[in-house]
C-alpha cells in the first residue's frame, strides 16, 4: 500500500498518479476521515493527560491525609471516555487503511501513457518468426495428433474447462523445460531455489496485493475457521517469505525462484482464450522475486527482465519486450516489462512473462525492512518476474519447432533433459 504521508502531503499529484491506471480518488472520502482521525486523536491524548493528572493528584492528597474518592470516581470517568475515544480512533483507522487498500501504486516516470494494451510500447526484439513451407497447427491439433499428449477431453470430464492432462513426451517435454528454467537461473543467474506452500493464509495474499481487490481471481477452501487460498503465483509465498523481518544491508539482494503450480479462477475472461493452453486455471510458472535496497529497484527491473530474456533465448524462440502503459500496468506495479513471444498459429506476440517493480507497496504491508547506513530501519523494494509460464514456453516451442509430419524438434539446450531430438 502507499505511505499515508504521500496523500497528507500531496493528494492532488497522487489522485493525477493513480488517474493513469483509471482510479479515481475519492479525495473528500479521504479528507472526511482525516478529520475525524486527528480529531479524535486530539481527543485521546487530551483524556490521556488529564488521567495522568488526576493519577499524580492521588498521591499528594494521600500524602496529606484527604480523601481521593473523588478523584478515583473522576480517574474511572476518564477511562471509559478514553475506551470510548479509542475504539473509535480504531474504527476510523481500520476504515482509513481499507480505503487505501483501494488505491494502486504510484507509476514510475518512465512509463508510457496510455488507456490500455495499445498503449504499450516496444523495447526491443529477438529473433525472427519461421516462414514454415506447410501448413502450420496449433498446439492444440499438435498435441491431440501426437497420440493425444495433450489430453483436454479428459481433464474436462473431472475438472471442467480450461484444464489440461499432458501425457508422455509432452509432459517430459513440459518438465524438462521447468527444469531448464531453474538451471540456468541457479547456475547463471544467481537466484536460490526454493521449494514453497501451495496454500496460503489470508494475510500472506494481502501482503502482496491479491487481497482485497482481486479476491474474485483466487481459489479459496477452508481449514477449520480460517480462510486458505492456492497460490495465483509463487510469487505471493516468496515475497512473504521477507515478512515482518528486519534485514542486514549486506544481506541484499535476496534473489529466490521457484517452480510451482499456479491456480487461477480467471473472473472476467470468459470467451478469452478458451482453446489451448494459454489461459488455464492450473498452470506451471517458474517465478523470480527479489528484495533489494530501494535505490537500486530499477536497476534490478532490466536485469530481471533480462534474466527472462535469456530463457526464450537459449530456447531460440523469438519474443518481443514492451513496457506496459500505464492503463495496462498492474495494480501494484510501478513499472512493467512484458516479453512477449511469437505464436505461429495466431500470427502474434503473445505475453510470456511480466517482470514488475513494486517498490516499497508490498513490503509496507509485509513490514520488510532493512537497516539502512544510518542505522535505521527502511523499507525494502520487491520484484517479481516469470521466467517464465511453463505453459506457454511448452506452447511456444510445439508451434516454433513443429514439422510437417507434425512431430517436433526438441531445442538444443532441452536434449539433454530429453535424452531426444525429435518428438514423433
Amino acid at each position: 500500500m502507499l505511505d499515508i504521508n504521500l496523500l497528507r502531503d500531496d493528494i492532488d499529484i497522487v489522485a493525477a498518479n493513480v488517474a493513469g491506471k483509471k482510479v479515481v480518488l475519492d479525495k473528500e472520502y479521504f479528507q472526511k476521515l482525516e478529520v475525524e482521525r486527528k480529531n479524535l486523536q486530539v481527543n485521546m491524548e487530551e483524556l490521556q493527560a488529564k488521567r495522568n493528572s488526576a493519577s499524580k493528584q492521588i498521591g499528594i492528597l494521600k500524602g496529606r491525609g484527604e480523601d481521593v474518592s473523588a478523584i478515583l470516581l473522576e480517574i474511572a470517568s476518564l477511562g471509559d471516555e478514553l475506551k470510548a475515544a479509542e475504539s473509535a480512533f480504531a474504527r476510523v483507522h481500520e476504515e482509513l487503511t481499507n480505503w487505501m487498500y483501494g488505491i494502486p501504486n504510484l507509476l514510475h516516470d518512465s512509463v508510457p501513457h496510455g488507456i490500455d494494451e495499445a498503449g504499450n510500447q516496444e523495447v526491443r526484439r529477438f529473433g525472427v518468426p519461421k516462414d514454415f513451407e506447410f501448413q502450420i497447427k496449433d498446439h492444440v491439433d499438435l498435441g491431440f495428433n501426437l497420440n493425444k499428449e495433450l489430453d483436454f477431453e479428459t481433464a474436462a470430464k473431472m475438472s471442467g474447462s480450461r484444464f489440461v492432462i499432458l501425457k508422455n513426451q509432452i509432459a517430459r517435454l513440459h518438465r524438462a523445460l521447468a527444469q531448464f528454467m531453474l538451471d540456468i537461473h541457479i547456475e547463471e543467474h544467481g537466484y536460490m531455489e526454493m521449494y514453497v506452500p501451495y496454500m496460503v493464509n489470508a494475510k500472506a495474499v494481502l501482503g502482496t496485493g491479491q487481497l482485497p481487490k482481486f479476491e474474485a481471481d483466487l481459489f479459496k477452501t477452508k481449514r477449520g475457521e480460517d480462510d486458505m487460498y492456492l497460490i495465483p503465483t509463487a510469487e505471493v509465498t516468496l515475497t512473504n517469505i521477507v515478512a515482518d523481518t528486519i534485514l542486514k544491508s549486506e544481506d541484499l539482494p535476496l534473489k529466490f525462484v521457484a517452480h510451482s503450480p499456479c491456480f487461477r479462477s480467471e473472473a472476467g475472461s470468459y470467451g478469452r482464450d478458451t482453446k489451448g493452453m494459454i489461459r488455464m486455471h492450473q498452470f506451471d510458472k517458474v517465478e523470480m522475486v527479489q528484495i533489494v535496497n530501494p535505490h537500486m529497484s530499477y536497476a534490478a527491473l532490466e536485469e530481471m527482465t533480462v534474466h527472462a530474456e535469456n530463457i526464450l533465448k537459449k530456447l531460440v524462440l523469438p519474443y518481443r519486450v514492451v513496457a506496459l502503459c500505464s492503463g495496462d500496468t498492474g495494480f501494484s506495479a510501478a513499472k512493467t516489462y512484458d516479453l512477449e513471444v511469437w505464436i505461429p498459429s495466431q500470427a502474434t506476440y503473445r505475453e510470456i512473462s511480466s517482470c514488475s517493480n513494486m517498490t516499497d507497496y508490498q513490503t509496507r504491508r509485509l513490514h520488510a525492512r532493512y537497516k539502512n547506513a544510518q542505522g535505521k530501519n527502511e523499507l525494502v523494494h520487491s520484484l517479481n518476474g516469470s521466467g517464465l509460464a511453463v505453459g506457454r514456453t511448452l506452447v511456444a516451442v510445439l508451434e516454433n519447432y513443429q514439422n510437417a509430419d507434425g512431430s517436433i524438434t526438441v531445442p538444443e539446450v532441452l536434449r539433454p533433459y530429453m535424452k531426444c531430438a525429435v518428438i514423433s
